[in-house]
C-alpha cells in the first residue's frame, strides 16, 4: 500500500522538528551535528536570527503578488548578485533545476535572436547533476536518473570530465553552449581544475560559444569565495544558482551577462513564483553575510581545520578511506569498498552527526559556513569513531 508521501526517497526513521545553529533535533528531542546543512542549503545553519528576522518582518507585510507587477525585494536582491557577481540580469526561480532550465533556455534563445537557432546543443559533463526535470535529466543522463522517463530530450552531447582536448572536439558548428558544474557535487564532489576551467573560459572565448556554470551546490560561499569559479579567475556568461542563496527558503536563480541574455524579451519565460518577496527578503540577507570578505575568511579558516582533521582520518583508516576531495567546505570522503559509503552515513548516525552520500562510493561534507571551531572539532570525532567502528566489524 502506498504510503501518503510518494516513497521516491529512502529515507531514514529519523524525523527533526528544531534546528539550532550547526544542530537538528529530533522528535525524541536527540541533537545531531548536521554537516550536511540540507545538502548545501543551510550556509547559515538553522534559525538564523538575522534570517528568522527578515522572514518574520517580511510575512507580516506581503508574502505574493507574482511577477505582473514590480517586486521592491526581488529588484534589491537582483542589485546585490549584480554587484557581487559577473552578471548584468537575474531571473529568479524556485529551485536550482529551474534555474539550469533557464539557462539552457537562455543559451539557445541567444543563438536564435542572433539568427543563428541551429546553434542549439548544450555540451555537459559526464557524472554532472543538473536537477530532475525532463530536461536536466536529458543534459545528465545517468540511468539512474533516466530508467523509465524515456523518450529523453535531444541537444545535449556529453563529454569526459577534466579532458579539454576531447570537449574541444566536440564543439562544432551547431553548440550553443558548454554547462559545467566547477566542482560535480552528486557525481562524488570532483572539482575540476582552475587550468581545466581557464581552458574551458578560452575555448568558449575562441569559438563564440557560451560558457554556463551550475553553482547550485558549490556556490554561495561554500568554496571560501562567493562563487567556486573565482579561484580560477575566469567569469562564466550565465551561470545558475540555488540552494545557499536562500539559506533554507526555497529560491534559485539564473545570472547572465547582458549579451548572453539578449534575446531573453518580454513572454519568453516566466515563473508564478519565483523572486516572492519572501524569498527575496531572504536571500539579500544571505547575501549581506556571505559575501562580506570577513565572513570568507573565517569559511577558508574553517575549511582548513576540517581538512586538515580528515586528512589525519584518511591516514588512521586506510582500510575505509582513500583519500580527501574539494575545496573550502565542500569536502569528500573518497571510500575504500563499494557501498561503504552508506556504512559511514549510518555509522555517522550513531554518533549523532549527519553526512550525505554522493556518487563514486564518496561521503559528502557540507557542514553550515559559520559552523563553529568547536563544532568542527566535535564532528571530526564523531567521524573518526565512525571509521573506528567499520575498522572493528572488518576486523571481526
Amino acid at each position: 500500500m502506498i504510503t501518503p508521501v510518494m516513497p521516491t526517497y529512502a529515507r531514514t526513521e529519523m524525523g527533526f522538528v528544531k534546528g539550532e545553529g550547526s544542530w537538528v533535533i529530533d522528535e525524541d528531542g536527540n541533537k545531531y551535528l548536521d554537516a550536511g546543512a540540507g545538502i548545501a542549503v543551510s550556509v547559515l545553519g538553522h534559525a538564523h536570527p538575522r534570517l528568522v528576522q527578515a522572514l518574520t518582518s517580511q510575512a507580516q507585510a506581503l508574502w505574493h503578488t507574482s511577477n505582473l507587477y514590480r517586486i521592491p525585494n526581488q529588484e534589491r536582491l537582483a542589485e546585490l548578485l549584480v554587484d557581487n557577481t559577473f552578471a548584468d540580469t537575474v531571473f529568479f526561480n524556485n529551485s536550482g533545476a529551474e534555474a539550469v532550465e533557464t539557462a539552457v533556455k537562455m543559451a539557445r534563445r541567444h543563438w536564435h535572436a542572433c539568427g543563428s537557432p541551429e546553434r542549439n546543443e548544450i555540451i555537459t559533463l559526464e557524472h554532472a547533476f543538473h536537477g530532475r526535470t525532463l530536461g536536466m535529466i536529458s543534459a545528465a543522463p545517468s540511468p539512474k536518473l533516466t530508467d523509465g522517463f524515456a523518450p529523453l530530450l535531444p541537444g545535449f552531447r556529453q563529454v569526459v570530465a577534466g579532458d579539454l582536448d576531447e570537449i574541444a572536439s566536440a564543439v562544432g558548428e551547431n553548440t550553443a553552449a558548454i554547462l559545467v558544474e566547477p566542482i560535480l557535487g552528486e557525481g562524488g564532489i570532483i572539482p575540476l581544475s582552475d587550468s581545466y576551467l581557464k581552458g574551458l573560459r578560452k575555448l568558449c572565448n575562441d569559438h563564440g560559444v557560451l560558457l554556463i556554470l551550475d553553482e547550485i551546490q558549490c556556490g554561495m560561499g561554500r568554496t571560501g569565495k562567493l562563487f567556486a569559479h573565482q579561484w580560477a579567475g575566469i567569469a562564466p556568461d550565465i551561470m545558475a544558482i540555488a540552494k545557499g542563496i536562500g539559506g533554507g527558503f526555497p529560491l534559485g536563480a539564473c545570472l547572465a551577462t547582458e549579451k548572453a541574455a539578449s534575446g531573453m524579451t518580454v513572454g519568453t519565460h516566466g515563473s508564478t513564483y519565483g523572486g516572492n518577496p519572501l524569498a527575496c527578503a531572504v536571500g539579500c540577507e544571505v547575501l549581506k553575510i556571505v559575501s562580506d570578505e570577513d565572513f570568507l575568511q573565517v569559511v577558508r579558516r574553517t575549511a582548513g581545520q576540517l581538512r586538515q582533521g580528515l586528512e589525519a582520518i584518511v591516514a588512521g583508516h586506510p582500510n575505509v578511506f582513500e583519500d580527501v576531495r574539494g575545496s573550502g567546505l565542500m569536502l569528500g570522503l573518497k571510500c575504500r569498498s563499494d557501498n561503504m559509503n552508506m556504512e559511514v552515513v549510518s555509522a555517522g548516525y550513531d554518533q549523532r552527526i549527519l553526512l550525505v552520500p554522493a556518487a563514486d562510493n564518496v561521503v559528502r561534507i557540507l557542514p553550515p559556513l559559520n559552523i563553529s571551531p568547536f563544532e568542527v572539532a566535535t564532528l571530526i570525532q564523531g567521524i573518526n569513531r565512525s571509521a573506528q567502528s567499520l575498522d572493528s566489524k572488518q576486523d571481526a
